[in-house]
């Protein structure tokens, strides 16, 4: 919502626009004031709704009009402002002043003011009064409402501007047609799915809690149980279908909300909308959607365990049948309050393990949620606004990972999603890899990879359950992903795969590495189709002795089509966690053992030289005693000596 209002006053000469801002200010009555009054500045404080609001008063002769052109396109909301004595001053609202604004390219509310309405010869009724101003309202949409006042007699003077107001933060126009007296359907979907995210169990109607929960978020302050039982009285008599089993259908929920707009308070329905995240335009802002989350470059972003209550809750409200699993019309309720499925393009559920009958199950669910997060964070913010996440900072449902370089150093992975990429030249498995992981069957037809395939799933080590998500992105994006510094750090882990049956299948690894600097990165090598026959790879070495020469474990021989893949996974993890195992780095061991023989030089060194010097400091306090061998010769050896194994050490 805007912080600030600018209301400008036009209109003829004459019909009181400077009388009435100066009886607005002053509080009373001022029979001669100048021709255009100054910018008034209100501060915030003062008006209910807590913006500043500017008022400004303009002329209208024709050394004013440059002025005036220039007003109406600051103003946020325009007061035309007629003389109730004076019926042509009313005429030319419709006949010259609307279609100037138009002219302009104006598109801001219009409020019609009726001044010196004492004037007027008898009382007037509102029936009189909407007969005078509808023909105009149907015309011109931008005219928001009708409001007779008197400057003289200080008779609704505030009320012209707090309507102005009003028009500004809580318009009309978006939410009502006014024609047709019905909401608008972009305010009927979004209350819609408001009706649905307030009910929280799922039945249909909003129960007593329900209701009391949506006022305590909306309006702070909860329902006594006679007021609600008031509001059920006042929908059902108006409603067919409003309440049902002591509770507001969505129909009664409807009704509800819109009559607040037609007894002009529809200030209590944007209130309603705008604690939803809805904007002028009826969607979600972008602050709303994407609240402020900044990630290091070396973290990562995983669920906090209240993301994975919330998203645990979710799911078993809408497993209406209670079998552990969502099927494809429960999925499709799940979502109906976001604009759909976020992973209807990637292939999902195979993405993730599924129940027997192909369903996705919570741990499926809870996976699929954490690899979006661990790979776009953003999808999981925006998604968890689109499923009624609580009233607490949304991004609480997050957390941010320690940087992987301080996770290396100290020896202790502490995230719980790793992100592997598998690569490998074309045919070599990778594929079929991925879809043993989700426990998928093994299909003897080869396709290209030609997008990139994302899978997840959970992986037991020794009683803690880490998610493990593998990448593979084709030959084709292959080079462009490994080139690309930023993107593999980004990898807990890197599997090298090739076809253990074709001859030229390794040679494809070798030329990757070589020409991409990929030994920052923990690696596992894999040889798949071990049930075939073992091919002589044309390469300088064969892949054992390539990866011993790496100080790595040889290959991982699996077969997808056996089924023989189990152990894989936890030795793709366990390289992932364990970044001190020297066969997790290629050419860690070197280093480690280079510099283990080298600490063991240097303690085997002192420690000759300390028995040396021990040695010599014996010989130097028994020998050099005077009369003993000379004079004191051995002992200025010794001295020397002993100085040169202090320096050593």
């Amino acid at each position: 919502m805007r912080r600030d209002v600018r209301i400008l006053l036009v209109g003829d000469e004459g019909v009181g626009k400077s009388t009435i801002v100066t009886s607005l200010i002053k509080e009373s009555f001022v029979p001669h004031v100048q021709h255009v009054v100054p910018e008034v500045t209100i501060p915030p404080e003062v008006t209910p709704e807590n913006v500043t609001t500017y008022i400004v008063d303009t002329g209208s002769t024709p050394q004013d009009r440059q002025h005036l052109e220039s007003e109406i396109r600051k103003a946020h909301v325009i007061c035309v402002v007629y003389a109730i004595d004076n019926p042509n001053s009313f005429d030319r609202i419709p006949t010259y002043w609307l279609p100037c604004f138009r002219a302009l390219g104006v598109n801001v509310p219009v409020i019609l003011v009726g001044n010196k309405m004492d004037l007027r010869g008898g009382e007037v009724t509102n029936e009189a009064l909407e007969h005078e101003v509808l023909p105009i309202m149907n015309e011109f949409k931008e005219v928001d409402t009708c409001v007779e006042c008197s400057a003289k007699l200080l008779v609704n003077v505030p009320e012209v501007f707090y309507h102005a107001q009003k028009a500004v933060l809580h318009p009309t126009a978006p939410l009502y047609d006014s024609r047709d007296h019905v909401l608008k359907k972009e305010c009927i979907a979004a209350l819609r799915r408001i009706f649905k995210l307030c009910d929280l169990n799922k039945d249909g109607v909003l129960d007593n809690a329900e209701l009391n929960e949506f006022q305590r978020k909306c309006f702070d302050t909860p329902l006594q149980a006679q007021e609600l039982e008031g509001i059920k009285e006042m929908v059902q008599a108006h409603t067919a279908g409003g309440v049902r089993d002591g509770g507001l259908t969505e129909d009664g929920f409807l009704y509800l909300l819109t009559s607040f707009i037609q007894r002009g308070r529809q200030e209590t329905t944007w209130t309603v909308l705008r604690k939803f995240g809805y904007g002028e335009d009826l969607k979600l802002t972008e602050d709303f959607l994407y609240p402020k989350f900044d990630v290091a470059h070396d973290c990562s972003v995983e669920l906090s365990p209240q993301g994975v209550k919330f998203l645990t809750e979710v799911f078993n409200a809408f497993d209406k049948d209670s079998d552990g699993e969502l099927n494809q019309t429960e999925l499709d309720d799940l979502f109906s309050t976001s604009p759909g499925n976020p992973w209807a393009n990637n292939k999902f559920p195979d993405t993730t393990v599924t129940s027997e009958t192909g369903q996705i199950s919570l741990q499926g669910w809870l996976a699929q949620w954490s690899m979006t997060t661990l790979l776009n964070h953003r999808t999981t913010l925006e998604y968890l606004a689109y499923l009624g996440y609580p009233d607490m900072p949304r991004t609480s449902a997050l957390q941010i990972t320690r940087p992987r370089k301080s996770d290396r150093r100290k020896g202790k992975l502490t995230r719980n999603v790793l992100l592997g990429y598998v690569c490998g030249a074309a045919g070599s498995g990778k594929t079929s890899l991925l879809r043993a992981f989700v426990g998928r069957k093994f299909s003897e037809t080869y396709e290209p990879t030609k997008r990139m395939n994302s899978v997840v799933r959970g992986v037991d080590l020794d009683g803690r359950e880490v998610y493990l998500v593998l990448q593979e992105f084709g030959s084709r994006y292959e080079a462009e992903v490994l080139k690309s510094s930023k993107k593999t750090e980004m990898a807990d882990v890197i599997i090298y795969v090739h076809d253990s049956s074709d001859t030229n299948s390794f040679s494809y690894i070798s030329n990757l590495r070589q020409q991409y600097s990929l030994d920052h990165t923990p690696a596992v090598f894999v040889a798949t189709k071990s049930d075939l026959d073992l091919a002589l790879q044309r390469h300088e070495v064969q892949p054992d002795v390539y990866c011993e020469r790496l100080n790595l474990v040889v290959p991982f021989a699996v077969s997808v089509k056996a089924g023989e893949t189990a152990d894989l996974f936890r030795r793709i993890c366990q390289t992932a966690i364990d970044p001190f195992n020297p066969n997790a780095f290629p050419g860690r061991a070197d280093r480690v053992v280079s510099a283990a023989a080298r600490f063991r030089s240097v303690v085997t060194m002192g420690a000759v030289l300390g028995g040396v010097a021990t040695g010599l400091l014996f010989v130097y306090r028994t020998f050099s005693r005077p009369g003993a061998f000379g004079p004191g010769w051995i002992g200025q050896w010794a001295n020397w000596l002993f100085g040169t194994a202090r320096r050593e050490l």
